[in-house]
């Protein structure tokens, strides 16, 4: 069973707005030394097994493309600390950063920023929070070897308990929102309900 009360909370979640763009900021540890973090960040035969499936020319200046999700550019790679990359549009951009977090733990940080036009408020932060903390609760479980060989994660991602998790991690975001200051409760009610219904449909 996954502990959802123990892995909402182990991710600290950041929405900051300025006059161009709104990003979206998740931090957490993991207890993985960087470089299997990184190698499980990057691996195409252990993205598959936590996330999904990637193609593609994975080097700077190369496209990827996730199976049946979004594609981009590598515009930057710093093994085993950093990557920079597009994500579905050339002005959404994802920055992973990993840093040693004392013996055997990483420090993970995700940035994923879009234009302001895009976003149109803090609140876009309901349309790629709750998704993206469903990949870092897949890296967690497979971390902790928690996802097991042959498991598929897509079909993990569709049951009951993580339909719950994605509920909670909404709710997570509605304060994160708020906290920043930067939507109306009308653009966070709006958002709320918006995601709700795409990250956990039927979830009362």
């Amino acid at each position: 069973m996954i502990d959802i009360e123990g892995h909402i909370n182990a991710t600290h979640r950041e929405v900051v707005r300025d006059d161009e763009r709104v990003t979206v900021v998740m931090k957490r540890t993991y207890d993985a030394e960087v470089a299997d973090v990184w190698d499980a960040l990057t691996d195409p035969d252990r993205m598959k097994r936590w996330f999904m499936p990637i193609s593609g020319d994975l080097r700077p200046g190369g496209t990827f493309q996730l199976e049946g999700n979004a594609g981009g550019r590598i515009l930057e790679c710093e093994p085993p600390e950093r990557y920079k990359v597009t994500f579905g549009d050339v002005s959404s951009i994802v920055e992973v950063r990993l840093s040693p977090a004392g013996d055997e733990r990483t420090d993970f940080v995700l940035e994923h920023s879009v234009p302001l036009a895009m976003a149109q408020s803090g609140a876009g932060a309901f349309t790629v929070g709750p998704g993206w903390d469903g990949a870092l609760l897949g890296l967690g479980l497979f971390l902790s070897g928690e996802v097991q060989p042959g498991d598929d994660p897509v079909e993990a991602a569709g049951s009951d308990e993580a339909l719950r998790y994605s509920k909670a991690s909404v709710q997570a975001w509605e304060k994160a929102v708020a906290a920043s200051g930067t939507a109306t409760a009308e653009e966070i009610a709006q958002g709320k309900a918006m995601a709700e219904q795409f990250f956990a449909p039927g979830v009362t």
